[in-house]
């Protein structure tokens, strides 16, 4: 067998790109000083955290003094949600069924912890919020955060975070936003949106690993999730991530500035993929909800077949990686608890694909060319 190499896996992790590595490179070797240290050393590093901050600020629209450095989005998620419940007199969350496991879990926890009680709203077998739902579960419970990410990291439906801003305004409701997935690839201006938190990584747009942010408003100020000392303006304690936090603003930076002509070009790949794959392979369905659908992402349900245990390994050994679903729940269960949500036919095959800047139409081809191959028997041509 030929091996190929082609990455398809971008909502996983996505390769550092070649100028955010060499923003992070001064600080990994000649500027290493702790950002906390008061001596020439630590002031340079303390610059760069602040040039930093200042830049992502700039390009979601909202002050410096909202953004706070963690070690990614599960930090980040982790910290809003907890320090908001103990900060404030909430009562009752909603969330979705269909959220990343650093929101369902952090919010299992508080339920069982805490005594909360957490409704979830309803989503349609697309994924999509039903909103008159949202609705009837805030009328009659007060002192409610809602949390609901903005693109699904496993099937890519949307949600408008103004539509649901305006819910939250409406019913006095506390708004967390997950915003993992979208941050970089759609533009924010949270100076006209009332979001209270949010959560970004780095990674997942060309970014280092291990740094994140979340956004609190500074209208909805929170108890800190991780005490000791006053890093993050007494919000995150620990020495910061200086090289890591370089890169995000790089990353983020980049990511704006080619955001229109990327856009463009990787929905032109995932419509390609769905193309070839609808025109190979009998019966193949694609899950959430694709006219409104984050463009990184596409999920394919592949017709009942022997094939399905081993599609993903098959794939692999050929040397192009894709996944099943969430790499956060990676061999933690059987059965995505998103396609359980979506209501999916737990009998198919489900392959995520997520595409880049980096990808190539000619990826495209090998990858579906390939897929078609482990279904002769459902082949259309």
């Amino acid at each position: 067998m030929t091996r190929i190499s082609i990455y398809l896996d971008n909502a996983a992790t996505t390769p550092l790109h070649p100028e955010v590595f060499e923003a992070m490179k001064p600080w990994l070797t000649d500027h290493y000083g702790n950002p906390s240290s008061t001596h020439s050393y630590g002031r340079r590093a303390r610059a760069a955290i602040e040039s930093a901050r200042k830049k992502i600020a700039g390009l979601i629209q909202c002050a410096s003094s909202e953004i706070f450095f963690t070690s990614g989005g599960t930090e980040a998620n982790n910290a809003v949600i907890t320090s908001a419940i103990a900060s404030s007199d909430i009562q009752h969350i909603i969330t979705s069924p269909v959220e990343h496991h650093s929101v369902l879990h952090t919010i299992g926890h508080l339920e069982k912890t805490r005594g909360l009680n957490v409704s979830f709203v309803e989503i349609d077998q697309k994924g999509r919020i039903d909103a008159d739902h949202l609705h009837h579960l805030l009328k009659n419970a007060p002192k409610t955060l809602v949390s609901l990410m903005q693109a699904n990291n496993e099937i890519g439906t949307l949600t408008s975070l103004e539509k649901i801003s305006e819910i939250c305004e409406e019913h006095n409701a506390w708004f967390h936003s997950d915003a993992v997935q979208a941050v970089a690839h759609y533009p924010h201006d949270l100076n006209h949106i009332h979001i209270d938190g949010m959560a970004a990584s780095a990674h997942k747009f060309h970014g280092p690993k291990g740094v994140g942010f979340m956004f609190i408003n500074k209208s909805s100020r929170i108890r800190p999730f991780i005490y000791g000392g006053p890093q993050e303006h007494d919000m995150r304690a620990g020495t910061e991530n200086v090289a890591g936090i370089a890169g995000f603003a790089k990353a983020l930076e980049i990511a704006y500035d080619n955001m229109v002509h990327d856009a463009t070009y990787i929905l032109k790949l995932k419509n390609q993929m769905i193309n070839l794959l609808s025109s190979t392979i009998k019966d193949v369905a694609f899950n959430g909800d694709l006219s409104n659908s984050l463009y990184t992402v596409l999920n394919i349900s592949l017709p009942a077949s022997e094939s399905n245990e081993l599609v993903l390994f098959n794939l692999d050994l050929a040397g192009i990686a894709v996944s099943g679903g969430s790499a956060c729940s990676a061999g933690a269960e059987q059965e995505s608890h998103v396609m359980k949500a979506i209501r999916v036919d737990p009998n198919r095959g489900v392959v995520r694909f997520s595409f880049s800047a980096f990808n190539t139409e000619q990826d495209i081809k090998l990858a579906a060319d390939k897929l078609a191959s482990l279904y002769p028997e459902l082949k259309t041509n």
